[in-house]
């Protein structure tokens, strides 16, 4: 090889590996400078007290950057180098991820040792395009009778469960995962307690996690590891779409992840807005929720979300925005819970958008039927409680009293138990044609 050749080769080639240095710290970000980076960059920090420390990059400026953590902080200090990743952020997926725990990296928090990837996806991606979503048209059985036989949802529906604290939306979320007969599970557990992961994983699937992958980011975790955790789980549940196999997304919750971007977007200065929300978390909410749904020629992404709405306002902006995304929502109401109902679904405040599509006119009559003996008896409990009404007054009232008993049987469950769809839809058939 000739002297010219050998020096035009050593051009191409690095000498040193590009850095950048911390000039400023601060509680949520870093300012660096001297490093040419863009927004979305993953980065490499040296110094921290617990080894290097990874961020992304959140903000540019003329000279300067801003990196937000993934981690703790504590050791930076001015001066310390920053280095650009090759890779951006994404995440190593597999089938080798089936029956684990992970955190929003891939990387393995059960302890049962490395996981086998096969490949590498970007957490945040554009959604299915308009013109390769394929038509909702097939039934999706949860095994909750309440939802199967009024709220029925379809294969590729997007769906959420909004309550207040303490109200159910793990328990119900559990039952869903049990119940429905999905070949790939994916459940985000995002901003929760650490100790709901292990307890989510005893109780609400009985240990077993087959066929089933849990991405995790708890309370303690920084605001990025948080927002990061949905779309990392997301991306996992797109793989094994891609794969061909319809998938069941869950993910508890969208109000700790709306929370995590909150705290992002107001350390990098954005405006709040409603309740303290800067206007990208009303922009993130799409981002990550369409891109569940069927894909022609591919699987299928079924979601269910749980929104938390604080002080049980179902107005909350998080809940407002996400219910105008959905294809649906499920309600859980506090006053059916402290009458023992459970799960305590308020069928009359809840709607799935496909139900009339993906049903027959049985089964959308007894339903329809169903809401408005609910109704009469939501309209008229008072006067019925207090002695006020008089049999025989209102013959639709009179034989909506008798059908409550039958209808609250139906709508209560057990957590362990389950039903075929046909025998649901049977049994709710029954009790309407009493009336």
């Amino acid at each position: 090889m000739s002297f010219a050749a050998i020096r035009s080769r050593i051009r191409t080639v690095p000498l040193s590996v590009p850095f950048g240095r911390i000039l400023k710290i601060s509680p949520m970000h870093i300012i660096g400078s001297g490093l040419k980076v863009g927004i979305g960059d993953l980065t490499r920090i040296e110094g921290g007290l617990t080894g290097a420390i990874y961020g992304m990059v959140s903000g540019v400026e003329a000279e300067n950057f801003i990196v937000t953590p993934f981690g703790f902080i504590e050791g930076l200090k001015a001066g310390d180098l920053i280095y650009r990743e090759e890779q951006g952020m994404g995440i190593g997926v597999g089938r080798a991820l089936l029956g684990r725990v992970v955190n929003p990296f891939g990387a393995p928090i059960d302890g049962l040792g490395a996981i086998e990837q096969t490949e590498w996806r970007p957490m945040q991606k554009a959604s299915i395009p308009p013109l390769r979503r394929e038509a909702i048209s097939k039934i999706l059985e949860t095994g909750v009778r309440s939802i199967d036989g009024c709220l029925t949802c379809g294969r590729g529906q997007k769906v959420g469960i909004f309550a207040g604290s303490g109200v159910g939306k793990s328990t119900l979320m559990g039952m869903i995962v049990r119940g429905t007969e999905a070949p790939i599970k994916v459940v985000a557990l995002i901003g929760e307690r650490g100790r709901e992961v292990p307890e989510f994983i005893e109780t609400n699937l009985a240990g077993d996690l087959t066929n089933t992958v849990i991405v995790a980011a708890t309370s303690d975790d920084s605001p990025l590891m948080r927002k990061f955790g949905a779309f990392a789980a997301m991306s996992v549940a797109e793989y094994f779409k891609d794969l061909g196999y319809d998938v069941l997304f869950i993910m508890d919750s969208v109000t700790r992840f709306a929370m995590a971007q909150r705290e992002i977007g107001l350390a990098l200065g954005e405006p709040p807005t409603s309740k303290g929300y800067p206007p990208s978390v009303f922009s993130l909410l799409p981002q990550l929720m369409e891109r569940a749904g069927n894909e022609k020629g591919k699987g299928s992404i079924t979601a269910f979300f749980t929104i938390l709405v604080e002080g049980d306002d179902m107005n909350d902006p998080i809940a407002d925005q996400a219910r105008s995304i959905l294809d649906g929502h499920i309600i859980l109401s506090r006053k059916l819970c402290d009458l023992g109902l459970y799960p305590p679904i308020d069928i009359l405040s809840s709607a799935s958008r496909l139900m009339h599509a993906i049903v027959g006119a049985e089964q959308r009559e007894a339903a329809q039927a169903a809401r408005r003996v609910l109704s009469l008896l939501r309209e008229n409990e008072v006067l019925v409680r207090i002695g006020a009404y008089t049999p025989g007054s209102d013959r639709e009232l009179d034989n909506a009293l008798k059908l409550k008993s039958a209808l609250e049987k139906f709508m209560s469950q057990n957590e362990p138990e389950a039903r075929e769809f046909s025998e649901v839809v049977a049994e709710l058939t029954a009790i309407m044609k009493r009336a």
